[in-house]
């Protein structure tokens, strides 16, 4: 095992180094200086703004300024905005807790309900109960989210006036309630829908007819035989889901004035701070990765066949 994770750990270097090298070069292929954006609309001297290039390295090749911000990247350094001279690591240390915060309460309901959802119509398949999730889950998969996100707005603040429209307060669970619903409503559709078709399956499989003849009680059947080999596919999407789920925040905190990495991100663009962006992404490419490898080890846990060398 121990060497499987160093070898998995390796691999990840050059994913690594290739998806950032790629986001790098997607927001600094972005047109507009800037530099020039930060001088506004008033008159500016040429020379200026070409020493400051030069300071900030924005003169030198693509390649070479991925290399410096690559090397300083393996110090913790992520570099400086240009607009308001902060250290992007504040940046980041301010906004991704939040969106951290969002995401496992995101990922928590999306656990606890779908899957809970998809065992109950997973066990009597082709029943009322199981027509109604899949209506549901279609409803809900069909729905993009910042439609549901004002829907829901519209239903929980504005008519019944359960909640604020926006979050007040981007540090409390209570406010974070409505935007983690609606974040993690896609997930939680497809988490129902897989947990549901992988029960039904292995409820015809012939391990379970073993077990039922061999007089195990019921809940012995379900909850260690069904449900550890009917986990392994679901297991598959949720650690692949978290960077989803970050991703998909940037809509669900714009929606809800939530300051998380959604709001820095669109900031950035704003004023075409690209450095801003790409050390957003970075760290979300590493959480990514490790939700991945831990995945894997997943597997093991779950279904005992498994063995890494």
């Amino acid at each position: 095992m121990g060497r499987y994770v160093a070898r998995r750990l390796l691999q990840m270097i050059p994913v690594f180094i290739g998806s950032t090298l790629l986001i790098f070069a997607m927001m600094f292929a972005l047109p507009g200086d800037p530099v020039r954006a930060l001088m506004g609309d008033q008159a500016f001297d040429p020379t200026v703004v070409a020493s400051i290039r030069h300071d900030l390295g924005l003169d030198l090749p693509l390649w070479q300024q991925y290399l410096h911000y690559l090397g300083n990247l393996v110090t913790g350094d992520f570099g400086t905005e240009i607009a308001s001279q902060r250290p992007i690591a504040d940046v980041i240390a301010q906004a991704f807790p939040v969106t951290i915060r969002l995401t496992l309460f995101a990922f928590t309901f999306t656990v606890i309900v779908g899957i809970g959802l998809g065992i109950i119509a997973g066990l009597k398949p082709e029943s009322v109960r199981d027509r109604g999730l899949l209506t549901l889950t279609l409803v809900l998969i069909s729905m993009p989210s910042f439609v549901l996100g004002y829907l829901m707005q519209y239903l929980f603040a504005f008519q019944w006036g359960l909640t604020t429209p926006t979050v007040q307060d981007s540090e409390s669970f209570g406010d974070l309630f409505l935007p983690a619903i609606v974040l993690g409503s896609l997930s939680l559709a497809y988490v129902a829908r897989l947990t549901r078709t992988s029960m039904a399956e292995n409820l015809r499989a012939d391990y379970m007819r073993t077990a039922v003849a061999k007089g195990l009680p019921r809940r012995r059947i379900v909850g260690v035989h069904l449900m550890r080999n009917s986990l392994v596919p679901v297991v598959t999407f949720l650690g692949t889901d978290i960077g989803n789920l970050m991703t998909g925040a940037i809509v669900t905190e714009g929606i809800f004035n939530v300051q998380g990495v959604g709001y820095a991100i669109f900031q950035a663009l704003i004023r075409r701070e690209g450095a801003t962006v790409v050390g957003i992404a970075s760290l979300i490419v590493l959480v990514y990765l490790l939700a991945s490898l831990l995945v894997d080890l997943l597997y093991a846990v779950l279904d005992p066949r498994i063995r890494y060398a």
